[in-house]
């Protein structure tokens, strides 16, 4: 019997340390869209076009023109914390890091058109 254990042990051990760590490997592109969603896709949209009513009546920009996409990731990020025009500031609401994700989540945006 305790032999047994001893084979079986280390491979159950692995079996679920691996299902545990799996959800974590998600975790930051989930979170970006889960952010986005939250904060961003009001007005933005979920494609990140702006072709939502409030988006439209603040003239949201397109978040997949070639405008938006060409700014630096610092100058987004910037816009994102300090916020523009109608657009309010998140930087006390997001950290730095999920500002950073968000930025990397704008950036795909034109590839899911």
């Amino acid at each position: 019997m305790g032999r047994i254990f001893l084979r079986i042990a280390p491979a159950s051990i692995f079996i679920c340390a691996a299902t545990l760590a799996f959800p974590f490997c998600l975790k930051a592109d989930s979170d970006a869209a889960k952010v986005y969603k939250t904060n961003c896709a009001l007005c933005h949209a979920a494609d990140g076009s702006g072709e939502t009513a409030s988006g439209k009546a603040l003239n949201a920009k397109d978040l997949r023109s070639p405008e938006a996409q060409a700014k630096s990731d610092a100058e987004l990020a910037g816009v994102i914390a300090k916020g523009t025009g109608k657009m309010p500031a998140f930087g006390q609401k997001l950290s730095a890091d999920v500002i950073k994700s968000l930025v990397a989540y704008l950036r795909a945006l034109p590839k899911k058109k």
